[in-house]
């Protein structure tokens, strides 16, 4: 299950005043991984997880959208946050970006000044954030 702002929050607008759902991703969008084991104090007892995403939604204002997932299945590799490109992004070769063990405030921080700054196919990823980056695949739970 995958939650986002509602349809009237300023980052589901794009610049024209059209929902960012109808005209497509006018913005990088960020999934973070939160429920089955990312995001939980039961995996990482000494993070405060809730705040993290409260201080990523915060920092990308309504440059971003920030949306939770219960499970990304790749939870050898949690926190993980995918952030996809905008529109501009992906017609400039962005594609998705799959980040693991984001489990510091300053990941978060730099998370959200990259996504400001225009995510995948815009702007290129802090030197924290190349670190994170993975390609998701044998670790993934497949259905059985």
């Amino acid at each position: 299950m995958i939650t986002t702002m509602p349809d009237d929050h300023p980052a589901r607008t794009s610049e024209n005043g059209l929902s960012a759902k109808k005209t497509g991703t006018s913005i990088p969008t960020a999934t973070v991984c939160r429920g089955c084991c990312c995001g939980t104090v039961r995996k990482h007892p000494d993070i405060d997880h809730d705040s993290q995403l409260d201080a990523l939604r915060h920092s990308v204002d309504d440059a971003a959208r920030v949306r939770t997932s219960d499970c990304l299945d790749d939870c050898k590799r949690s926190n993980v946050i995918v952030v996809s490109p905008s529109r501009a992004g992906r017609a400039n070769g962005g594609r998705p970006v799959w980040l693991q063990r984001v489990l510091t405030d300053s990941a978060m921080s730099e998370v959200g000044e990259w996504m400001r700054a225009g995510g995948p196919g815009i702007a290129d990823p802090p030197s924290e954030i190349r670190r994170l980056v993975y390609r998701p695949g044998k670790s993934v739970k497949r259905p059985k």
